[in-house]
């Protein structure tokens, strides 16, 4: 059964309240979630994580069951410098001043920024089917374009990308797709999209990603490294394996990178869990 054992809550953090589930003992392990979901797509592998590590499985701000925020003008309040910070403070309220991390996706994204902006909180850093979002753009072209499309019209200014949304958001968000997904999972993610402020908080997430944190990377670019190990993995199936040179592009980032493709397509601890679990172990332990 999905999440097993674990205890559900609401964790005020200052300017926004977390929706998180935890459970297990061991070590501390975060895992945060990617667009369009929620904490729920760790479902198939965060019981068998919960073996040995403590899990912490947040819906990220805006996304979820967890608050959203006011906007502002230049997006911060939704950048993935903001996030990491809410991921430290979740951390810090259940005790742990350091901890493992896996982000997939948005996710990810949150991680990365939080190895550089906190370099003194992680222990190990594995990270999901992305790469940095500055080289994203850095390398977008036609073929970017027309499969990554939603990258360029979530960052549409409000309210045109909600409008359209606000429509059909599961049709929009899923096409069709939501067979690949545990049902109690794929519930959750389609129920808190009919929220029109978790519609909102995703475009401000890709409005963020599109000037804020392209802005935060280039700043670090060259100067600023990630010092933990970092696992990076990728679905064999997916754009990641077809366009990038992942492990080298992470070299330029990172000290210390390894990592594979996993066989599925983007949702990797969902098409794939036990090739993925079986991945985390062996990083995280």
């Amino acid at each position: 059964m999905a999440f097993e054992g674990f205890n559900l809550s609401r964790v005020d953090l200052g300017d926004v309240t977390v929706r998180v589930r935890h459970g297990g003992s061991g070590p501390p392990l975060l895992l945060l979630h990617g667009y369009p979901e929620t904490h729920m797509m760790w479902s198939r592998v965060a019981g068998d994580l919960a073996r040995d590590f403590t899990v912490i499985a947040p819906d990220l701000r805006g996304y979820g069951e967890s608050t959203a925020p006011a906007t502002t003008p230049d997006h911060e309040t939704y950048s993935k410098r903001v996030m990491a910070r809410d991921a430290v403070a979740l951390m810090n309220h259940f005790g742990f001043d350091r901890f493992n991390l896996a982000g997939h996706d948005r996710g990810g994204r949150v991680a990365y920024r939080l190895a550089l902006d906190h370099p003194d909180v992680l222990l190990k850093l594995s990270i999901l089917d992305i790469i940095p979002t500055a080289d994203v753009w850095k390398r977008a072209n036609k073929a970017f374009a027309l499969a990554y499309w939603h990258w360029s019209f979530l960052a549409q200014r409000h309210p045109f990308p909600e409008t359209v949304i606000g429509a059909d958001p599961e049709y929009f968000l899923f096409r069709g797709s939501g067979g690949m997904f545990d049902p109690a999972s794929y519930a959750d993610y389609v129920r808190c999209l009919q929220n029109p402020s978790m519609v909102h908080a995703i475009c401000e997430d890709y409005r963020a990603g599109a000037s804020y944190d392209v802005a935060a990377d280039e700043a670090d670019r060259g100067k600023t490294r990630i010092k933990v190990p970092v696992q990076v993995l990728w679905g064999s199936k997916g754009a990641l394996a077809a366009w990038y040179d992942v492990l080298a592009i992470w070299r330029e980032w990172a000290d210390d990178v390894s990592g594979h493709a996993i066989e599925s397509g983007h949702f990797i601890p969902e098409e794939n869990p036990a090739e993925t679990l079986k991945a985390l172990r062996a990083f995280f332990l």
